[in-house]
Parts: C-alpha cells; structure tokens; sequence
C-alpha cells in the first residue's frame, strides 16, 4: 500500500483540545464542500474540535456524522452590509467559541473570515480551491482575499502559479494540497452491482446501453453544451446505442432550460438525460462506459477525473487549467503509458473523437487503462494525504 494511504494516526494528538472553524457558503454539494467535510473528520480523529459556518445543505448530516459541528450561519450572502454584520457575528464566534484558526473557502466567505479573525485574534488559513477569472481591478481586489491567508493552500500546482502570478506579495505562504478522493469508497471492489443496476435504471438506461456520463453541476463552464454537439456527431457515425447523462444540480434554471432547448433542438432527447443531483457516485462512474469532464474554462483541479481514475473508469478532460496534473496523456505521456484523455476545450469534434476512441477499446486495453488510473491516484490523490497535510498547516500555525 502506498505510504500515502496510512491512516492519520490518534497517537499525534497535536491538535488536541483546539478548535478550528471552516467557513463555506453551503454543504449542498461540490469539491470545496467535499474538502471541509473532509477535513473536519480528520481533525475529530485527532481530538480536535472543526466547527463549520455555514447556512447548511445535504452535507451536514454526513458532516454530523464525521465529528464536525454544524453553525449555521449566513455565510453564502454577496451583500457587502450583510457581510459586514457577518464580520462582527463571525468574531463574537471566534471568541465565544475559542477558535484557533479559521480557514475560508470561499470569496465571500474570506472577506467575512478576514476581519473576524483579525478582530478576535485567530489564525486565517485560505483555500484557493477556483481559477478564479476576472479582470477587471474590482473582481481582482475581490478575488485577492483568497490569497490573504496566513497560509494559502493551492489545490494544485496550476493553482500556485496562478497565486505566484496574481498575488506575489503572497508566494511565500502557498501551500499546494491537491484534493484527495476516498478510495476505500472509490474503489471498484467496495461497489456492489445492484448499486450500479439500480442507478442505470433511474436513468432510465437499458443494459445494452453505453453511458456517456458528465458528472458536474449544470454551468455554463462545464461543458455540457460542448457534450451534446459532440453525441450528436457520434449518433450521426452509427453510435446508436450511446447514451449521455448529466448530474449535478443546477446552477440556475435559465441554464437548465437552456440545455434542455439543445438537446431538443440537436434531435437527442431520447439520448441525453438530464438525472439531477447524485448519491452514489462510486457506482454512478461503474454504471459508465466513458466519464467526461469537458469545462471550457480553466479549472484549478479535477475531483470528477481523480474519482473516476480511482475507479478504473475512462475518463476525458479539457486541457486546460490543472489537467496536466489530473490526468496522464499525450503528447507528454505516450498512449500506452495513459491514465485517460485530455481535448482542447471547447471543441466537440475532439472530444466525440476521444470518446469514439475509449469505447472502442479492447477489454484488455481497457483494463489496463484502469490499472494504471487508479495507481496513479493511489500515488497522488488519497485523501488520508490531503487531511494529514491540512493538519500539518494547522499545526504550523499554532507552532505545535
């Protein structure tokens, strides 16, 4: 087993007795809200106390489950009076509460968290965990507060050049912890198959069917648009037993309707499947035949390709942002040597031709695919790696 995978150990007891406080808008769903689930069972592993300001979602239960501690709190508003009354609410925490650190993961959160921790005395740890666009000098000054920690984590290499690039004042507090997936959940082995039939029921797929599966919350940025031009190519060359599903929620529903007015329009309405918000990922990436993840923006990470890898699953992204980093692929990594693909974004007939490519694979190329995936996860993205390594910021901070 990779050296990566040990569990954090109880004897380091460190943190023991502090009191960390993570702040993000929701716990609905995403990487970010992920990351603080996360970290908060880690830090209850070590008798720490993780408190998690937030206004809630479907995540506070498992949360609950994991050791952490639920405050609700108004931490999604963008209205700079609310944020302000959100500073000094967020302070009287601090205090009350006898929090150590405080560690944002979000804009506007951080801008909250920023003048609360400096009012009450604690440590501000931030997560650069988006690209983060924007130029104009008012989105760049609002963006700037995510680098602003005392320390600044980078969930990728990509991500801390793009910190060094923006904000030089702040290169020597970047941290680069990429995101970690839970392999003893992702992995093939831990999903029974009636998970898996019962998912490709809900979706309304038959057994001959080859799902095509982009697993992302409906934005614009996603790609899901770029996703249906490239099926109606493959359903043109004869690909007639291809079927595409989307999860995730939502972004807004103007963008819901609006892929729903392509798919009617490109003639796919009996291919494409609009399923909504997913439970049970680890099967959802078995019950696939390619998994896609074709953003048109940058992305500061890539939890759906670092997932699917760990499950052996083919898996496509845009080459941009940190896919270099998530996935191996051509031109620096040979074909054979491969852990997946990467296309140029935005561009539909590549990506119909790498999803052609993937599922004509033979069943041995396809299971040594998955081998070399999942090892590579292994190696570089558990999450046993990315909770110990957050710890290890929080005991620097505190001098421990």
């Amino acid at each position: 087993m990779s050296q990566q995978l040990a569990p954090i150990v109880a004897a380091d007891q460190r943190l023991a007795g502090r009191t960390i406080l993570q702040i993000v808008p929701d716990l609905q769903s995403g990487g970010a809200e992920r990351a603080t689930v996360d970290v908060a069972e880690a830090l209850s592993r070590v008798g720490a106390r993780c408190l998690v300001a937030s206004r809630g979602g479907r995540m506070v239960s498992e949360l609950q489950s994991k050791g952490g501690v639920w405050a609700p709190f108004p931490a999604a508003t963008k209205n700079p009076f609310a944020m302000a009354l959100n500073s000094v609410q967020l302070a009287r925490i601090i205090r009350d509460e006898g929090v150590d650190i405080v560690h944002a993961r979000s804009r506007a959160p951080a801008w909250v968290a920023y003048y609360a921790a400096r009012q009450a005395g604690a440590k501000l740890v931030t997560t650069y965990h988006s690209a983060y666009g924007g130029v104009s000098p008012i989105k760049q000054r609002y963006n700037a507060i995510m680098a602003a920690g005392d320390t600044v984590i980078a969930i990728s290499e990509y991500a801390a050049q793009r910190i060094r690039e923006l904000h030089p004042e702040s290169a020597s507090r970047v941290v680069v912890i990429p995101r970690g997936a839970d392999l003893r959940a992702f992995s093939p082995a831990a999903v029974e198959q009636r998970r898996v039939e019962r998912l490709r029921a809900q979706w309304g797929v038959a057994p001959h069917d080859r799902v095509v599966l982009l697993p992302s919350r409906l934005s614009a940025r996603k790609g899901h648009s770029v996703l249906i031009e490239a099926a109606k190519r493959l359903v043109k060359e004869g690909f007639s037993d291809l079927r595409v599903v989307f999860v995730g929620d939502p972004h807004s529903e103007s963008f819901r309707r609006a892929i729903e007015t392509q798919i009617e329009r490109a003639g796919l309405r009996e291919v494409v499947r609009n399923a909504g918000y997913c439970e049970d990922m680890p099967a959802a990436y078995l019950a696939a035949a390619v998994i896609v993840a074709p953003a048109t923006e940058p992305e500061a990470f890539g939890r759906i390709a670092v997932e699917a890898q760990a499950m052996g699953a083919p898996v496509i992204i845009s080459d941009i942002g940190a896919a270099p980093e998530i996935v191996q692929a051509p031109p620096q990594t040979p074909r054979h040597l491969a852990t997946g693909w990467r296309t140029p974004p935005g561009d539909p007939v590549a990506l119909a031709d790498a999803i052609a490519e993937a599922l004509s694979m033979k069943a041995s190329a396809r299971d040594e695919l998955a081998l070399r995936a999942r090892a590579y996860v292994q190696e570089r993205f558990s999450v046993e790696e990315m909770q110990r390594a957050t710890l290890q910021v929080y005991e620097r901070l505190l001098g421990l």
